[in-house]
């Protein structure tokens, strides 16, 4: 079989990870993948994981001299190093199966991005927890995922997209967009993640919050949360009534396009519960942000994304290249 895909995962394991899992997993992608990792660890992780991981994928060092968002940068090597045009950029914590990769490329035939859905394969009480806030982004449109497929013509076109910004997926997908790319939002293929210790959760929690100031309706909205909740704890009906407004959300996106066989009738009961951390959270945001920008490996990050409007000025000269055919084989 032809490789006509690339599958790019971006990794930086600071201690001991899943790596025989991970090994596993990558090996038994299909013939028409070819696999590079990209793996900022320490030294000593970076061995480890060039031992573990199968013959048949390619191992890089991030490009040394960028600076930023660690993903972003590990990214943007393996989009350099590319062997093909459609690529697959996926965290180390996603898991495909082989027909989701079919239909994830067939659809970046007609596009120059695919969004597709993650859902979590486990669910202890934290990815619940999380998943509702999955619905909720359905809901109004789509989910950021942990995974995006992308044609590497249009990050040639755009010299790439900025690792200034912390909201990675957002800055990605608002820079294909503004140098004319078609994105393709397959919110019904549902891709699989497996959940995060409830260590890590707990510790993302402000930073996750800090992506609204790059979308200022969502930024309002939230801050206004613990502000309504708080009037409407004197009345009982109406925060009741909240409460079940925020469900009856959350469920209208786990309905929409066939996400009934991978959320669990419960999954919309969780929103009460992540609206108000949000809600929370958000005010917390605000004060990062007084203090410099969120915290990030050992200093701090300002930027969430860059606006459209900023992106649309910067790659308003880029222009899309004729697009190849992706077939797999």
């Amino acid at each position: 079989m032809v490789s006509t895909v690339e599958y790019i995962l971006p990794l930086k394991w600071t201690g001991e990870g899943p790596i025989a899992e991970l090994a596993d997993y990558l090996a038994a992608l299909p013939d028409w993948v070819e696999v590079t990792v990209v793996d900022g660890s320490p030294q000593n992780w970076f061995e480890r994981h060039e031992r573990a991981l199968p013959p048949r994928v390619r191992i890089l060092r991030p490009d040394a001299s960028s600076t930023g968002n660690g993903k972003v940068i590990g990214v943007l090597t393996g989009v350099r190093a590319a062997r093909h045009d459609p690529l697959i950029l996926a965290d180390d914590d996603v898991r495909y199966s082989a027909e989701q990769l079919r239909e994830v490329v067939c659809r970046l035939d007609d596009a120059d991005l695919v969004r597709p859905q993650n859902y979590f394969r486990e669910l202890p009480w934290h990815a619940r927890w999380d998943t509702a806030r999955s619905l909720i982004n359905r809901a109004f449109g789509s989910d950021y995922p942990g995974t995006l497929a992308v044609r590497r013509s249009i990050l040639e076109a755009t010299n790439g997209y900025s690792s200034e910004a912390l909201f990675e997926n957002l800055e990605l997908i608002r820079t294909v967009h503004a140098a004319g790319g078609r994105e393709a939002r397959a919110d019904d293929v549902f891709v699989a993640r497996i959940p995060p210790t409830a260590r890590h959760f707990r510790a993302q929690r402000i930073r996750q919050a800090y992506d609204s100031f790059a979308q200022p309706g969502r930024l309002a909205a939230e801050l206004a949360i613990l502000p309504l909740a708080a009037c409407a704890a004197r009345r009982p009906h109406r925060l009741l009534a909240g409460m079940g407004a925020l469900i009856a959300l959350a469920e209208v996106g786990r309905r929409r396009q066939g996400g009934r066989p991978v959320f669990p009738p419960t999954s919309a009961l969780w929103a009460p519960l992540w609206a108000l951390e949000r809600g929370l959270c958000i005010w917390l945001a605000v004060l990062s942000r007084l203090r410099g920008g969120a915290p990030y490996a050992g200093g701090r990050m300002r930027l969430a994304a860059h606006s459209k409007a900023c992106l649309g000025r910067r790659h308003a000269q880029a222009h899309t290249r004729p697009r190849q055919g992706a077939e797999a084989q």
